[in-house]
Formats: structure tokens, sequence, C-alpha cells
């Protein structure tokens, strides 16, 4: 199994006062995690990479982007912003393989995504081309949601297919569902309410760390 990873989701953040929010939980992140969502894959419409790029954290980027048939040039402009890894999502794309190769072209990490109902046979052909999966475990959009537990399945499924791939799971997170998510396999934790939404944010990260022992 690959390294634990917690990935704070900025979703649930006050992005008035970005920078100080992400200081908070910088020591005890592996990533920061920055959805992007364009109103049209989902209905929320958030930050886009003139946002992205007036971040300033140690932290990597973890860039996931819920958004319809990303271009070249859109894509381009969350590099250029610091992304350090950047998500598409395979229901968005007519041929993910071709802003998969985008992205690993500009010496970017990749990852894939796929929502609750996607099954896993979707993305199979694009596991040696990515450096991260992104299972969901609730529907893209909305912070806050339930964590949908029927998603197990392909978490288990994919880690015996990649014994040392990165499998994130974002949706629902917190200390007791991070654990029957580690159970099932997955290493990138992301978590948005469940940190975000607490006072103490490190206690919180630290409450999720603690339930994957």
């Amino acid at each position: 199994m690959p390294k634990i990873k917690i990935a704070p989701s900025i979703l649930s953040a006050d992005l008035s006062k970005i920078n100080s929010e992400i200081k908070e939980v910088e020591n005890h992140a592996d990533l920061i995690h920055v959805d992007i969502m364009d109103g049209i894959f989902v209905p929320p419409v958030t930050v886009d990479s003139s946002f992205v790029k007036i971040i300033k954290t140690k932290v990597p980027l973890d860039v996931h982007l819920m958004v319809h048939e990303p271009s070249d040039s859109y894509i381009k402009g969350f590099i250029d912003a610091g992304a350090y890894s950047i998500t598409i999502h395979e229901e968005a794309c007519k041929d993910p393989e071709k802003q998969i190769n985008f992205i690993r072209k500009n010496k970017t990490k990749t990852c894939v995504s796929i929502k609750p109902n996607t099954s896993l046979d979707k993305i199979k052909k694009y596991l040696d081309i990515v450096d991260m999966v992104l299972i969901m475990t609730v529907e893209p959009g909305w912070a806050g949601q339930k964590f949908i537990q029927e998603t197990m399945p392909k978490v288990k499924e994919l880690r015996k297919l990649k014994p040392k791939l990165d499998i994130e799971v974002d949706g629902g997170i917190n200390p007791y569902t991070s654990r029957i998510a580690f159970e099932a396999g997955a290493n990138v934790f992301v978590a948005g309410t469940s940190i975000f939404g607490k006072k103490d944010r490190v206690a919180a990260i630290k409450e999720i760390l603690n339930s994957l022992k």
C-alpha cells in the first residue's frame, strides 16, 4: 500500500482568506485539494486558475477539474498557476486519454476520476498512464454530502489491480468513513467539512490519521 496522504479540501474553507486557512493545516497536509466546478458538469461554479495563482503554500496543489471537456489551454492555466496534479473526470471528456496525455506532456501528475455510479471498467485502459485515480464517494458538486459506501468495491478491485497506485477518495470523508475507505484500499483522503468545518483543524486531521492506524 502506498503512503497515506491527507488532502484538505478548500471547498469548505473561507476562500476570502484562503492563504491563512491553508496555513492552519499545511504542516499536517500532504496535498491541498482544489475543487474547480464549471456549472455544466456539476451545478455549482467555483474558482478558476487565477484564484489558484494566489494560493501561497509549500504543500502540492491537487487540482480537481469537475469541468466539461476542459481544453488544453484551460488545463494549462492551472499548470501555470502551480498545480502539482490535475484530475479530470472520465464522464466529462469525450476522449479522456487526450487530456491525460496533455497533462503528462506538461510534466504534471495526472489523475482520472469516476462518479459513484460509473463502472471501474470505464477507466481501466488509462491505469498505466495515470499517477492516481480518484473514486468519488459522493456525487460531485456540493460539499457536506453523505459518504456512499457502495463505491468501496471499486476501491477494492482497483487496489488488487494496482497495488502501488495512489487511490484517492473524496466525499463524506471523516474519521469513521476514512477507515472504511482505507480498509478497502484507499490511501489518499480528501476531507473538506470534517477539517475546515471544525474549530481546531489540526486536531481534525489527527483524528482522521488516528483512525487509519
